[in-house]
């Protein structure tokens, strides 16, 4: 759904948008499109904030349109946050049509460039799915807390203080991941899912990372894609591929039963969580609880040592 800023200064009107933006509300009202950006905005914002996330668990970010209750939603909004590098690629024209006259943000997009790994999918862009790698999402939790103090400067020192407390869990998660990865046997450590959502993970723990499909899952693995990955399973022994909660496990299920043909067993390692998070309220529904129980799965799956519980069973 496109929307002319015609249009969108008429929905303004119709659900009479305050002037006076965060101001005139006694706390920050801010619109996230994924899931793990709304996590990080209220562990930056606590009290302060009222955050809604358009994304839900098992949300495609790549296939998604803004619906007319998203629309009003961030229209009312005293702030928007998403990812932006094309992974909302189907509200990309809606969210920049709306930042000409309102705070939009797109907070991976201010992650240097050396720091992106360029997407094969698209000519020009970068791979969007940061997040897999904590340290890097310590970066765009800071841009997160710099776009709420550009709105709400008030705020500032504790958005400021919140961030920097949240920011040392994230470190406490990235030596978590890094050490139970490492326990996988070098050999093992390939990392074979619906899509290339992983490749931030790759670069982070020294893993191989193969998608059945590309970086986006609007592009689709042809017959000829899963003979030349049963040929890789078969060729360096892979016995462990994953699903993700938000793809679809044909293809997946696909690849398990020509590898069978060819006389080689492959088990589902386990599921993934890659472009959302888990249900709300739990452990899985915050981003440190995904890449918690992301980094287990996967070590477990491939013959390292992972506690049961994941990170939670060392801090109890």
């Amino acid at each position: 759904m496109t929307l002319s800023r015609r249009a969108l200064a008429a929905l303004a009107l119709i659900v009479c948008l305050p002037a006076g933006w965060a101001a005139a509300q006694d706390r920050l009202d801010i619109v996230a499109t994924t899931g793990m950006i709304a996590d990080a905005a209220r562990e930056i914002g606590g009290d302060l904030v009222d955050v809604r996330s358009l994304m839900g668990p098992g949300v495609d970010p790549h296939a998604y349109r803004q619906t007319r209750t998203d629309i009003t939603a961030m229209v009312r909004a005293d702030l928007v946050l998403w990812n932006g590098l094309y992974l909302e690629a189907q509200m990309e024209e809606f969210l920049l049509d709306l930042g000409q006259d309102r705070p939009v943000v797109a907070v991976a997009e201010a992650v240097p460039e050396n720091l992106l790994i360029g997407s094969e999918d698209y000519e020009g862009r970068f791979d969007p799915h940061l997040w897999m790698n904590p340290n890097l999402w310590a970066r765009v939790v800071l841009n997160i807390r710099d776009a709420m103090a550009e709105v709400s400067p008030e705020h500032a020192a504790a958005f400021s203080a919140n961030a920097e407390a949240y920011v040392s869990e994230l470190n406490d998660l990235a030596r978590y991941t890094t050490e139970v990865l490492s326990s996988v046997p070098v050999e093992s450590r390939v990392l074979l899912s619906a899509h290339d959502a992983f490749n931030y993970f790759g670069n982070a723990y020294g893993y191989d990372v193969i998608g059945i499909q590309g970086i986006s899952t609007e592009s689709e693995a042809g017959l000829q894609r899963i003979g030349e990955l049963v040929d890789l399973l078969v060729a360096r022994d892979i016995g462990a591929v994953f699903v993700e909660t938000s793809v679809s496990d044909r293809n997946v299920r696909a690849l398990i039963e020509g590898a069978a043909a060819a006389g080689h067993e492959v088990v589902i390692g386990g599921e993934l969580y890659s472009d959302a998070m888990g249900e709300p309220g739990t452990y899985e529904g915050t981003y440190i609880g995904m890449i918690d129980s992301n980094a287990t799965t996967i070590a477990a799956a491939l013959g390292g040592e992972a506690p049961a519980r994941g990170m939670q069973d060392l801090l109890n």
